[in-house]
């Protein structure tokens, strides 16, 4: 069955290759700067109400590295640990539950308040998928705010 548009034409599927196989794994690179950037322009339109939007697209990009990850559940913490750095993410992560310490995240701006909204989304959706139920991630310190470090609660619902 075919899907339609709003206005009743079958919806094209841009997501395939030529002959119609599924699409191949392609990735981009956005570096610091236009990641503050981007955050700049949502906070310019819709002030602090974006940090949700941050948040949410953290747990979907997290969803897929919690996958792979979860292939060996026995070093899931560290297997996550390894992707969150060689995808850009930090450059040190330390699991030690209830408390995630971070140095040297992308997501550090100078500002008043934590900055690392998707990161706490990653981190969310990692102990989400491996607890098998919710939890709630809350960034009490960040090195936006002056501290070398960020520490995330982790707290079960």
């Amino acid at each position: 069955m075919t899907e339609n548009r709003a206005d009743g034409r079958p919806a094209k599927n841009i997501y395939t290759e030529p002959g119609g196989g599924p699409p191949s794994m392609r990735s981009v690179k956005i570096d610091q700067s236009e990641l503050r950037q981007i955050k700049e322009l949502y906070e310019g339109v819709m002030s602090h109400a974006c940090h949700g939007l941050f948040f949410k697209e953290g747990s979907v990009i997290g969803s897929g590295m919690a996958d792979e990850a979860l292939r060996d559940r026995a070093h899931y913490f560290d297997r996550v640990a390894h992707l969150l750095k060689e995808r850009g993410w930090v450059e040190e992560i330390t699991f030690s539950e209830p408390e995630v310490i971070v140095k040297g995240s992308i997501e550090v701006a100078p500002s008043d308040i934590p900055t690392c909204h998707r990161l706490r989304g990653m981190l969310r959706e990692f102990y989400e998928r491996f607890k098998g139920g919710r939890v709630k991630c809350t960034e009490e310190m960040c090195s936006s705010t002056g501290p070398s470090e960020c520490r995330f609660r982790i707290e079960e619902l």
